[in-house]
């Protein structure tokens, strides 16, 4: 289990092209899929760095797990921030969203954000394991090209995956 808390997430940037980027990543905690889901989705809040949010402030984050709805962020003042669409749910097996994430937003772009949680071959129920896998897939026009987009959003899913490890697996983020 000691490899399990110690091993980083697996981050890579797939493929980058004029039209478009593909990261895919994974991670394994200590839960079985279902509580992997539950911690992915409804303790948002308690794993996403607050310093990749609108508000400063990552309890204002919720994911609201439904066909049509919303990985969304609270503003001040009655505002608020739709970071994904959610399209696709199976509780505990897979999650979608689409959308363009942060200073993504403000371009002509189309995402689609895949988490496959599967459980760990050899796993129990005395020692759980799940498998933790997100894909981004971005395409459109951005101005610049995106050469630079992809490794920094790889970068910021990484540290967010990293983060949900340790939350996971400890109930800190650190």
């Amino acid at each position: 289990m000691l490899v399990t808390l110690a091993a980083p997430c697996h981050a890579e940037v797939v493929n980058v092209s004029p039209s478009g980027f593909l990261i895919k990543q994974d991670i394994t905690v200590n839960l079985p899929p279902d509580l992997a889901y539950k911690t992915l989705v409804s303790d948002i809040g308690g794993w996403w760095n607050s310093e990749h949010t609108f508000s400063g402030n990552a309890k204002n984050m919720s994911i609201d797990a439904h066909a049509g709805g919303c990985f969304c962020e609270k503003l001040p003042n009655g505002g608020s921030v739709q970071h994904l669409a959610v399209v696709y749910v199976v509780p505990g097996k897979v999650l979608r969203m689409t959308g363009a994430m942060g200073p993504m937003q403000g371009s002509g772009l189309a995402g689609s954000m895949t988490w496959q949680i599967t459980t760990v071959p050899g796993a129990t129920a005395d020692k759980p394991a799940s498998k933790m896998e997100v894909t981004y897939s971005v395409g459109g026009y951005m101005q610049g090209g995106f050469d630079k987009m992809a490794p920094a959003v790889n970068g910021m899913l990484a540290e967010q995956l990293g983060r949900l490890k340790n939350f996971a697996n400890t109930g800190k983020v650190d």
